[in-house]
């Protein structure tokens, strides 16, 4: 049997190394290039050459999936780094640290690290894919709701390592996170809450717009206030054989990050875009020295990019040996499948297994061969962060609102992202824990759903289940060492500096605005039936517990407490700033309004080009090209990707878009 399994692994080898490596290089490049753009990713890569394997030979057209599939979450690293700006939901973790490594000047050396973490990330998820036909069956069958509900509380539990300054911010941006998560529809009775009337918040809030929002939104404004570039530096030195160096110097945390990330990709009920965070979790639990996360340590990167692309191989046993795809990718997947003649399930095991080998075979090759792509790139590439950011931030604007537009192809995206943007610049400002919220958002569906269906199936019974106590007790000792290291380390709560506290007026009214939002859910949901308000209601109680005593620390204890923190007001007294917030926010919200009236297609190269004129004090010339090369762009994305923009109230009149699109 042994040898029969081993004829065909060296069997699609020599496939994937012969007639296929053309379609494998193809998917490769795809995938690296939707990777690079935010928004679009591994969905819309798929989406894009599902058309194209209609007819095609079996393992040519699963060389060229699997090659786009494996790598998106690898080339979606570079905006993460040197832009600020999560590449996809995956990668928002790697923000955290990579971004401020870049701006020290270290762009290349967090980047190499990152692909080097990837590539091996990638090759374990393809070996724990191999092992995973006798075992992988079985126990995804013992994972049912009541395990599912016990996942996502291990994984909020984790939230303890990701609350900055103030544990009590921190968990109130969670519960905040939860509650935003609760708008739409319930899970449970179909009944709209938080709404207001509004179509676009039926279906909630999309989660890249989210992530945009917190993340991108801040560190863009941030960057035009405060620096030339992004870098401090104008060199970025040879940072990239340091990257492969501290990678073997962290192995055993790429093995465990790797191990995380394959694991829980398997499992469809937690869903993969909260394993960055809960590998950065891990590596801030599990580290002595702490001081320097958030602030451009090195492991916070190895720990997100081997965990996010060791998934892929995990996602790939209930979608390949169930038929249950766990993301949307997933999903495609098994419409190519169908396509090529490919039944997922137990027919893809006996009767399929030298397609199986092929596509554990370009898992591997094709993180290889991203991973050399970009490292290869990677200096290069890295230089941008020397370039004065008043000529990228243009064009990184342009592509965000395009990013979020993309989600679900509605106004509301283009109002949705500036408004979670400026909730992302108080609390970056205030030190409230922006990790934490997301992660709340992310689990808020999926606890809602388990804690439901948990309810409804089990009752008291889930205390008969061993799988699932195991997982309760993993999460308590969890959150025991997430208190137990925040009491004795300088991740601890500390002590409010003089400046801060005598801003308190601004830090008092964004608590109030938080309470006040709690207090809103509450009495918008109270009036549902039991499962539409149950959860919401008790999120929303906990959520404003925790405000009233961030409330009373600020009022009482203002020197000692921990929860007094104004960046703003630290900053005016220790560097220096080029603008105020304020009118770099209005250049952001002049995008949608230019937009309103023309279009976006015409707004974006005539915004492009006011903002490279006035800001980036270029010649007429250079603003004139930089407008056309944005707007070819949009073209040759509308043209291939059949990509639609917003229109504006010109467009009624005179459909310009519609003639050259």
């Amino acid at each position: 049997m042994d040898l029969t399994l081993f004829d065909f692994a060296m069997q699609a080898l020599g496939q994937l190394l012969g007639p296929h490596l053309v379609y494998l290089l193809l998917g490769v490049v795809l995938g690296l290039a939707v990777g690079i753009l935010p928004g679009l990713g591994g969905i819309s890569g798929m989406a894009l050459i599902l058309p194209f394997v209609y007819g095609m030979d079996q393992g040519a057209a699963l060389a060229m999936m699997i090659g786009l599939t494996s790598v998106t979450t690898t080339s979606d690293t570079f905006p993460s780094v040197l832009l600020g700006v999560p590449g996809s939901s995956g990668s928002q973790a790697t923000v955290v640290d990579g971004f401020p490594l870049a701006k020290r000047g270290e762009g290349a050396r967090a980047l190499s690290a990152a692909f080097a973490s990837s590539l091996l990330g990638g090759v374990f998820g393809a070996l724990l894919l191999t092992f995973a036909f006798v075992f992988a069956r079985p126990l995804l069958l013992a994972v049912g709701f009541a395990e599912q509900m016990m996942l996502v509380l291990l994984a909020l539990s984790l939230v303890g390592m990701l609350t900055g300054q103030s544990m009590l911010k921190g968990l109130a941006s969670c519960g905040l996170g939860l509650l935003i998560g609760t708008i739409g529809a319930s899970v449970a009775t179909a009944e709209y809450r938080m709404t207001f009337g509004s179509v676009y918040l039926t279906d909630g809030l999309p989660l890249l717009i989210i992530g945009l929002g917190l993340f991108a939104v801040p560190e863009i404004l941030d960057v035009l206030r405060h620096r030339i570039a992004i870098s401090d530096r104008g060199s970025m030195g040879h940072g990239w054989i340091q990257g492969l160096k501290d990678v073997i110097a962290n192995k055993w945390l790429v093995l465990r990050c790797s191990a995380i990330g394959s694991i829980i990709g398997a499992l469809p009920g937690l869903g993969g875009t909260v394993i960055d965070w809960i590998a950065y979790a891990h590596v801030v639990q599990t580290s002595k020295d702490r001081s320097k996360f958030g602030h451009g340590d090195i492991r916070g990167v190895i720990a997100p990019e081997s965990a996010n692309n060791a998934k892929e191989g995990g996602a790939l046993i209930p979608t390949l040996f169930l038929g249950i795809p766990g993301s949307g990718t997933m999903a495609l997947l098994l419409g190519g499948l169908v396509l090529i003649g490919v039944t997922p399930g137990r027919n893809m095991v006996n009767q399929h297994v030298d397609l199986v080998y092929v596509i554990i075979w370009s898992i591997a090759l094709a993180n290889v061969f991203g991973a050399v792509i970009c490292i290869g790139l990677a200096r290069p590439i890295a230089s941008l962060t020397a370039v004065p950011y008043a000529l990228i931030a243009p064009f990184m604007i342009v592509l965000i609102y395009f990013a979020a537009f993309q989600t679900s192809r509605d106004w509301g995206d283009l109002v949705a992202l500036p408004a979670l943007g400026l909730l992302g610049v108080f609390m970056k400002r205030f030190g409230w824990s922006r990790a934490a919220l997301l992660i709340g958002f992310v689990l808020s569906q999926s606890l809602e759903d388990s804690v439901s269906r948990t309810v409804q199936i089990y009752g008291f019974s889930i205390l008969q289940r061993p799988v699932a106590l195991a997982i309760l007790l993993a999460a308590f000792a969890s959150a025991y060492l997430a208190w137990r290291s925040r009491a004795s380390t300088a991740l601890g709560e500390a002590a409010a500096s003089v400046l801060s506290r005598r801003r308190k007026g601004p830090q008092l009214a964004f608590t109030l605005f938080v309470l006040a939002f709690a207090v809103v859910v509450i009495i918008d949901t109270v009036d549902l039936r039991f499962l539409a308000y149950v959860f919401p209601v008790t999120a929303a109680v906990v959520t404003l517990a925790l405000g009233l005593g961030i409330l009373g620390f600020m009022l009482l204890r203002p020197a000692t407490s921990g929860v007094l923190y104004d960046a703003e007001a630290e900053r005016r007294e220790g560097e220096g700033q080029t603008g105020s917030t304020t009118y770099y926010f209005a250049w952001f919200l002049a995008l949608p309004a230019l937009t309103l009236a023309v279009g976006f297609f015409l707004a974006s190269p005539l915004y492009i080009a006011a903002f490279l004129r006035i800001l980036g004090r270029r010649s007429w010339l250079s603003c004139a090209a930089g407008g056309a090369a944005a707007a070819l762009l949009l073209w040759v994305l509308a043209r291939f990707l059949s990509l639609h923009y917003p229109q504006g109230w010109i467009e009624t009149i005179v459909p310009v878009s519609r003639w050259l699109l």
